[in-house]
């Protein structure tokens, strides 16, 4: 473990964010700096580019708990981003990045005084292989599913929830597909996919699903520290609590993949594939995946084919109550802003 500066001493607006060199991380770490915040990161390399802006860099691995202390120290808020994300992989590297980095931290938080925990979970965490049309909130944390990441993360959103006291105060938020600009992950995944003749449209291609841009993530952060209430003062609506955050805009999924393809020129996915058939497809991969062991990961998994078939879209109810939260950027203005990037992107 390593910092680049003394520790500062707690002042109220002073955050620590977890993952802050990450898509959402680095949004999140801009929009404090702007209000001239003290902020610290967390990285398993050195960021001189961040620390020459003022940014406190703790380099190590969250998991370890030497690296948590000195991470959470002058923090008066922690924006715990950071996790391990993806589809595919060991169970025990889920688990580490996941679930015990988590514990870490929040025991650091406590052991440090810090008053607030604002925990970046995933809708996935109430995963139940059906579809979720309008879900809220009192669906029940998933303990069954076919891909370790919302299995390890519905165990870190349950502990940290769990954490929450009078002074140590925690809520947890689930921003469903983040995307915009600059996006490493969603949508270079499927124009990767697409361009490489890989899509398929998954079930009856009309399932929706609620995405959210990376503005209105990071906006609804911030409003999730404010409703925690102020350090020293009484605690707020959202402690304890877990939010769904979206567009409020559910799409077509294979409508809006299939119009952005369109706007850069790339032929639409027409292929099909029934959700029964890409299931078994994903478990015969899993399976190889498993036992030769292949690199990367499987083409399909069981996961993905529900996750491509199936509605996903949730109420916000709960954000716009107890968070203030109300989406800004709108999916035809993000889309068309992401659009406009990626077209200059391709000339250049």
């Amino acid at each position: 473990m390593n910092q680049s500066a003394h520790a500062p001493q707690r002042s109220p607006g002073a955050a620590l964010v977890t993952g802050g060199t990450g898509f959402l991380g680095s949004h999140l770490v801009e929009r404090l700096l702007a209000a001239g915040r003290p902020v610290t990161v967390v990285s398993r390399s050195p960021r001189p580019a961040l620390e020459a802006r003022g940014v406190r860099v703790v380099v190590g691995a969250l998991h370890e708990a030497a690296v948590c202390d000195e991470a959470v120290r002058g923090a008066a808020t922690v924006f715990h981003v950071a996790a391990r994300v993806g589809v595919w992989g060991a169970y025990d590297d889920f688990y580490r990045d996941n679930v015990l980095a988590t514990r870490a931290l929040i025991r650091a938080a406590q052991a440090a005084g810090v008053p607030r925990f604002v925990h970046t979970s995933t809708p996935s965490v109430v995963y139940n292989g059906l579809d979720l049309a309008g879900a809220d909130e009192s669906l029940p944390l998933t303990r069954h599913c076919p891909s370790p990441y919302p299995l390890t993360k519905a165990i870190a959103e349950g502990e940290a929830l769990g954490s929450t006291t009078e002074l140590f105060r925690v809520c947890a938020l689930r921003p469903h597909l983040i995307w915009g600009v600059g996006d490493p992950h969603l949508v270079p995944r499927i124009l990767a996919r697409a361009r490489a003749g890989r899509l398929r449209i998954v079930g009856h291609g009309s399932n929706r699903v609620d995405m959210v841009h990376v503005h209105n993530a990071t906006e609804a952060h911030l409003l999730a520290e404010r409703a925690l209430g102020e350090p020293g003062g009484p605690r707020g609506p959202a402690a304890g609590r877990a939010y769904f955050i979206t567009n409020d805009e559910p799409v077509n999924l294979w409508d809006w993949i299939n119009d952005l393809l369109r706007s850069l020129g790339e032929p639409p996915v027409t292929k099909t594939l029934s959700l029964s058939a890409a299931s078994a497809v994903g478990a015969v991969c899993e399976a190889a995946w498993r036992v030769l062991p292949l690199r990367g990961e499987p083409p399909m998994t069981r996961f993905v084919a529900a996750e491509l078939a199936k509605d996903h879209w949730f109420n916000i109810a709960a954000a716009r109550r107890d968070l203030g939260y109300s989406p800004k950027v709108t999916m035809a203005e993000g889309t068309a802003e992401l659009v406009a990037a990626l077209r200059a992107s391709k000339a250049a």
